[in-house]
């Protein structure tokens, strides 16, 4: 299974920017999709994740500027990102948790992540 994450960059602070990862591979269905995030210098957080009926959840930080959502017809989640900050500058990763269904009665999940995608915040 291929996470591959797309959107990030160069933005001034107040910007806007959307991420897009997208899996691929072998796999019945993907249950939790998620954005965390890595700053340098600190541990790797939870930005928001998604269920697959598009429950979404949020970082503390995130305080309505961003919004996670996904296509599932597509293996595809989304980060759109508003108002951002200096202190969003991070590396992206895309996580997702897929399942393959072994038999009628039992079903594998699987961790993946992405490689990451570079978001600078300018101020």
């Amino acid at each position: 299974v291929q996470l591959v994450e797309s959107g990030g960059g160069l933005v001034q602070s107040g910007g806007s920017l959307r991420l897009a990862c997208q899996a691929s591979g072998r796999f019945d269905r993907i249950n939790t999709m998620a954005w965390y995030r890595q700053a340098p210098g600190k541990q790797r957080e939870l930005v928001a994740s998604i269920t697959r009926s598009s429950m979404a959840n949020y970082g503390d930080f995130v305080q309505g500027r961003f919004t996670i959502s996904r296509d599932n017809a597509k293996n595809t989640v989304y980060l759109q990102m508003n108002n951002l900050k200096p202190e969003d500058t991070a590396v992206y990763y895309c996580y997702a948790r897929t399942v393959f269904q072994v038999s009628v009665e039992g079903a594998h999940e699987s961790d993946y992540w992405g490689q990451g995608t570079q978001v600078t915040v300018s101020s």
